[in-house]
């Protein structure tokens, strides 16, 4: 007898659609960003081009370490919300949003002041080696940048809280708004009022309050499925933020951990072995410059263009998956993890061809010299073409067995994988001692390694099965905040 194919309606193709395609809009206002700031502040200052470019893409890095950590939390957030809305436990569900988001406040506040007192300390520890024009740029973009974290973590816990209940046509409308914001800011303080890099720290401070305020009052409202209570009593609950801490300590380690290679590598390149002369200043001073550093920064936001789409489905993913895990049923996760991955690597196949399609235009807006430009595009040649394989499986496949809640074996294999081959692979290629010398092309080699090495992790993890023990959260908590859990009983479960 034939055995009927059981149809699975948790998610209709319509729902997919109305929830993935916002989130990708999202995605690609908020990564092009940067592109947009780098681009619009590459040209605020004559004959400043590289400096300014590459002080506001260093500190960007340092801005997306504190941002990953945030969006760990935010993920741990989302996936409980996803799995309890699954499973109908809606009240439930309502009292860890408010933990989750009185949790990241507090985390946000503490990292400012400690940006804002250590600002110099920071950049000359990881940029140092830079040249003075880079880091008297980075330090005052840091400045106004650090005082923008309270309200990205205000907007990833509420963005992650609103996806988790099929709301991400809100989350776009607010990215679609601060968008035009940003550039507009910019294009005030920058041409107008001549205030160069400040300009665009302004610009990106400004745009950032608004969708934090915004996400924040959409989840007060009473027809949301989870909503949050201002002025509500509150305390914390001890139960509840070990649930979100459970999954969120793993992924603010693994995407902190692997934040701090993508700096560690750049610092790589920014030794003085690749500085050169580019002219004298009035005092007969020697002018430096750094080709490698302003064409990793050109090559990194064209890969981010390139991988604005499969961001976006990676991102869908955990409400997808984290749904289908809170019906208890192993056969409908599956059957979205394929659909899911089929998604995505249409997605990312489109995007990538398009990117590399409009990537000598896109490096004709740089405003950055001859050498530095020859070398970015070396580097697109050699990063496009592997992301177009790897992408869905190095990054949406993690995003599955989070969803899962599979966050020790994401935590291990990412930090493995960076530390052999986008750090460690990268040291190799790039430095004096060992005679490579390859520049920014050495980080990029070392960068795409890492991609085929996490694809291959991932992708075994899923196929062995393994992952389906993880995905038992809420058969192990059924109360999930009201059932007496032991200490023992805790630390059991999380490093089991």
């Amino acid at each position: 007898m034939e055995k009927v194919k059981k149809k699975y309606t948790l998610f209709t193709g319509k729902a997919l659609f109305f929830l993935i395609f916002p989130i990708v809009i999202e995605s690609a206002l908020s990564m092009s960003l940067g592109m947009i700031d780098g681009l619009m502040a590459s040209y605020a200052k004559s004959g400043a081009g590289d400096d300014i470019l590459t002080a506001i893409t260093d500190v960007d890095q340092i801005s997306s370490l504190i941002i990953q950590l945030f969006s760990a939390f935010g993920v741990g957030g989302a996936v409980i919300t996803s799995q309890l809305l699954g499973a109908g436990k809606v009240e439930k569900a309502n009292k860890s949003a408010k933990q989750l988001i009185v949790i990241m406040l507090l985390i946000s506040l503490c990292l400012t002041g400690l940006c804002l007192a250590l600002n110099h300390q920071i950049i000359n520890l990881l940029f140092g080696s830079a040249g003075e024009g880079t880091k008297e740029n980075a330090y005052i973009y840091f400045y106004i940048n650090a005082a923008s974290f309270p309200f990205l973590a205000i907007f990833n816990s509420c963005a992650a809280l609103l996806r988790a209940q099929r709301k991400s046509l809100n989350t776009m409308l607010s990215g679609i708004i601060s968008f035009f914001l940003n550039i507009g800011f910019n294009a005030l303080f920058i041409y107008a009022f001549n205030l160069g890099i400040a300009g665009v720290a302004l610009g990106t401070l400004l745009a950032r309050i608004f969708p934090a305020a915004f996400t924040l009052f959409l989840l007060t409202r009473k027809k949301n499925t989870v909503r949050i209570r201002i002025f509500e009593k509150f305390r914390f609950n001890g139960k509840q933020l070990k649930k979100i801490l459970r999954l969120a300590i793993p992924s603010g380690i693994e995407n902190s951990l692997f934040q701090l290679g993508k700096i560690l590598v750049i610092v790589f390149i920014s030794i003085a072995s690749y500085n050169t002369v580019a002219g004298f200043n009035e005092l007969g001073e020697e002018i430096l410059t750094n080709y490698h550093t302003s064409a990793n920064s050109v090559a990194y936001n064209v890969n981010t263009v390139a991988s604005i789409v499969g961001n976006g489905i990676n991102t869908s993913i955990l409400t997808i998956i984290g749904q289908a895990v809170g019906t208890g049923e192993i056969d409908q996760v599956k059957y979205y993890v394929k659909k899911m991955l089929v998604i995505g690597y249409i997605g990312n196949a489109c995007c990538v061809a398009f990117t590399f399609a409009m990537s000598p235009l896109l490096l004709n807006f740089y405003n950055i010299s001859g050498e530095a430009r020859d070398i970015a595009w070396n580097c697109i040649l050699l990063c496009l073409p592997i992301q177009f394989v790897t992408y869905p499986l190095s990054f949406g496949m993690p995003a599955v067995l989070k969803a899962n809640s599979d966050m020790k074996y994401v935590m291990c294999s990412s930090v493995c994988s960076m530390l052999l081959m986008r750090v460690g692979l990268c040291f190799l290629l790039t430095c004096d001692a060992v005679g490579a010398h390859l520049g920014a092309m050495g980080l990029w080699i070392g960068m795409v390694s890492d991609w085929v090495l996490r694809s291959t992790f991932f992708l075994l993890r899923y196929l062995s099965g393994n992952w389906k023990k993880s995905s038992g959260l809420l058969k192990d908590y059924p109360d999930y905040g009201e059932s007496e859990i032991t200490a023992e009983q805790e630390i059991s479960k999380l490093f089991s």
